[in-house]
């Protein structure tokens, strides 16, 4: 008998969940801002707690459920109006790349590191950071690219031309001020000639450097501490 009674108070939970989920919107299902996610995730907890404690009337959920659903349609219906009010709940969005530079600041304020970025650049097919005009981490998570119009060409005075055999991804040769060795060694350089490329575009430290990387064409983009 309990066993069909938890059945039941499935079924009738699934339903009442998947009707207050369309109440509130398609916004809900396309992008999840913190506020969003908090109410999606105590609605869950709440219709757990209904489904697994048969003991508890569905009224001690239900009620909870709905009032989070109105708290929900209230404070959207107040945002449409209310631009400072949006921005309290949903965040702004933060510039993370601009004009091809890295923008460390705004990386360690939300705490966003390089790993980061450079798998979201990859999933908006950019594959070097030189190439983009701006990257925006929107308040959802996701990072909006635009690329530039007409990518930069970087020379590399090596003095050792066609000697780099490296095809594929842009390999970062620094992150953070810590030189990458083994991706050294997959062009077969060395950090002594990885210093002269440094030096001559002014960086006389690895540590001064925030991102640096090459591609399969030899080209070096580079980006400083601030």
């Amino acid at each position: 008998m309990e066993i069909l009674i938890i059945f039941l108070r499935t079924v009738l939970i699934y339903f009442v969940v998947f009707l207050m989920l369309r109440i509130m919107g398609k916004r809900e299902i396309g992008k999840l801002s913190l506020f969003d996610l908090v109410i999606s995730i105590m609605i869950a907890e709440i219709a757990v707690f209904v489904i697994e404690d048969t003991s508890k009337p569905l009224m001690d959920g239900l009620v909870p459920m709905t009032t989070l659903v109105l708290i929900q349609i209230l404070i959207a219906f107040i945002t449409l109006k209310s631009r400072a009010v949006r921005v309290l709940f949903d965040g702004k969005p933060s510039v993370l790349i601009n004009k091809g530079m890295i923008d460390r600041e705004q990386m360690k304020k939300h705490r966003y590191n390089l790993d980061d970025l450079m798998q979201q650049l990859r999933q908006n097919k950019i594959m070097n950071v030189s190439d983009v005009e701006f990257a925006v981490l929107e308040p959802s998570g996701k990072l909006s690219v635009i690329e530039r119009e007409a990518k930069e060409t970087v020379e590399v005075n090596d003095g050792m031309k066609g000697t780099i055999r490296y095809e594929g991804l842009p390999l970062p040769l620094i992150m953070d001020g810590k030189v990458q060795d083994e991706n050294l060694d997959k062009i077969g350089k060395t950090r002594f000639w990885l210093k002269n490329q440094l030096q001559v575009k002014g960086v006389r430290d690895f540590k001064e450097v925030f991102y640096c990387s090459i591609d399969h064409r030899g080209r070096i983009f580079l980006d400083h501490k601030r």
